[in-house]
Protein backbone atom coordinates (compact mmCIF):
# COMPACT_ATOMS: atom_id res chain seq x y z
CA UNK A 1 0.00 0.00 0.00
CA UNK A 2 2.61 2.72 1.06
CA UNK A 3 4.90 1.96 -2.33
CA UNK A 4 1.88 2.23 -4.49
CA UNK A 5 1.64 5.78 -3.59
CA UNK A 6 5.16 6.67 -4.21
CA UNK A 7 4.49 8.75 -6.85
CA UNK A 8 1.94 10.96 -4.70
CA UNK A 9 4.38 11.20 -2.24
CA UNK A 10 7.65 11.97 -4.50
CA UNK A 11 5.30 14.92 -5.86
CA UNK A 12 4.52 15.73 -2.46
CA UNK A 13 8.03 16.12 -1.32
CA UNK A 14 9.16 18.17 -4.91
CA UNK A 15 6.44 20.59 -3.43
CA UNK A 16 7.94 21.04 -0.19
CA UNK A 17 11.53 21.19 -2.08
CA UNK A 18 10.10 23.43 -4.33
CA UNK A 19 8.66 25.54 -1.21
CA UNK A 20 11.59 25.73 0.67
CA UNK A 21 14.09 26.27 -2.12
CA UNK A 22 12.21 29.76 -2.31
CA UNK A 23 12.38 30.35 0.96
CA UNK A 24 15.84 29.68 0.93
CA UNK A 25 16.29 32.25 -1.84
CA UNK A 26 13.71 35.10 -0.50
CA UNK A 27 15.88 35.10 2.92
CA UNK A 28 18.96 35.81 0.47
CA UNK A 29 21.18 32.79 1.15
CA UNK A 30 20.76 31.57 -2.67
CA UNK A 31 21.46 34.74 -4.62
CA UNK A 32 20.13 33.98 -8.32
CA UNK A 33 17.16 32.00 -10.00
CA UNK A 34 19.82 29.57 -11.75
CA UNK A 35 20.65 28.49 -7.92
CA UNK A 36 16.82 27.73 -6.74
CA UNK A 37 16.71 25.57 -9.81
CA UNK A 38 20.26 23.56 -8.79
CA UNK A 39 19.52 23.34 -5.51
CA UNK A 40 15.81 21.80 -5.71
CA UNK A 41 17.97 19.04 -7.96
CA UNK A 42 19.93 18.61 -5.34
CA UNK A 43 17.57 18.20 -2.96
CA UNK A 44 15.40 16.52 -5.45
CA UNK A 45 18.69 14.05 -5.58
CA UNK A 46 19.10 13.21 -1.54
CA UNK A 47 15.01 12.56 -1.78
CA UNK A 48 15.97 10.07 -4.14
CA UNK A 49 18.31 8.68 -2.31
CA UNK A 50 15.94 7.94 0.44
CA UNK A 51 13.85 6.56 -2.00
CA UNK A 52 16.30 4.29 -2.76
CA UNK A 53 16.50 2.57 1.18
CA UNK A 54 12.74 2.15 0.12
CA UNK A 55 12.74 0.35 -2.73
CA UNK A 56 15.54 -1.67 -1.37
CA UNK A 57 13.22 -3.10 1.61
CA UNK A 58 10.09 -3.61 -1.15
CA UNK A 59 11.25 -4.51 -4.40
CA UNK A 60 9.57 -4.52 -7.05
CA UNK A 61 9.68 -7.45 -10.14
CA UNK A 62 9.46 -4.77 -12.82
CA UNK A 63 10.96 -1.58 -10.99
CA UNK A 64 14.35 -0.03 -11.50
CA UNK A 65 16.47 -1.27 -9.05
CA UNK A 66 17.62 0.59 -5.72
CA UNK A 67 20.80 0.72 -6.51
CA UNK A 68 19.52 2.85 -9.96
CA UNK A 69 17.64 4.72 -8.41
CA UNK A 70 20.27 5.63 -5.45
CA UNK A 71 23.09 6.23 -8.35
CA UNK A 72 20.61 8.87 -10.07
CA UNK A 73 20.13 10.43 -6.62
CA UNK A 74 23.86 10.71 -5.84
CA UNK A 75 24.52 12.13 -9.36
CA UNK A 76 21.51 14.70 -9.03
CA UNK A 77 22.93 15.60 -5.72
CA UNK A 78 26.60 16.10 -6.71
CA UNK A 79 25.39 17.94 -9.74
CA UNK A 80 23.19 20.23 -8.05
CA UNK A 81 25.36 21.54 -5.10
CA UNK A 82 28.66 21.09 -7.52
CA UNK A 83 27.08 23.60 -9.72
CA UNK A 84 25.97 26.44 -7.28
CA UNK A 85 29.55 26.45 -5.96
CA UNK A 86 30.57 26.85 -9.37
CA UNK A 87 28.31 29.64 -9.66
CA UNK A 88 29.65 31.53 -6.89
CA UNK A 89 32.94 31.22 -8.30
CA UNK A 90 34.33 28.80 -5.21
CA UNK A 91 34.61 25.67 -7.45
CA UNK A 92 35.67 25.65 -10.90
CA UNK A 93 33.64 24.11 -13.91
CA UNK A 94 36.62 21.59 -14.44
CA UNK A 95 36.14 20.37 -10.57
CA UNK A 96 32.91 19.88 -11.14
CA UNK A 97 33.27 17.81 -14.17
CA UNK A 98 35.61 15.54 -12.41
CA UNK A 99 34.13 15.26 -9.49
CA UNK A 100 31.13 14.28 -11.57
CA UNK A 101 33.62 11.76 -13.38
CA UNK A 102 34.86 10.28 -9.66
CA UNK A 103 31.06 9.53 -8.51
CA UNK A 104 30.39 8.08 -11.94
CA UNK A 105 33.79 5.67 -11.57
CA UNK A 106 32.96 4.66 -7.64
CA UNK A 107 29.01 3.84 -9.15
CA UNK A 108 30.29 1.58 -11.68
CA UNK A 109 32.70 0.12 -9.51
CA UNK A 110 30.21 -0.79 -7.42
CA UNK A 111 27.44 -1.73 -10.18
CA UNK A 112 30.14 -4.22 -11.69
CA UNK A 113 30.70 -5.49 -7.60
CA UNK A 114 27.07 -6.37 -6.96
CA UNK A 115 26.96 -8.43 -10.29
CA UNK A 116 29.75 -10.35 -9.47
Amino acid sequence: MFMANMGLISLGVLLIITSISVLVYSANILLSPWEIILFIIALFGCWMMILAGFRHRNPSKYERGALSTFAWGLLLTIVGFSSILSLRGLMTMLYTVAVMLLVIGILAIAVAMERK
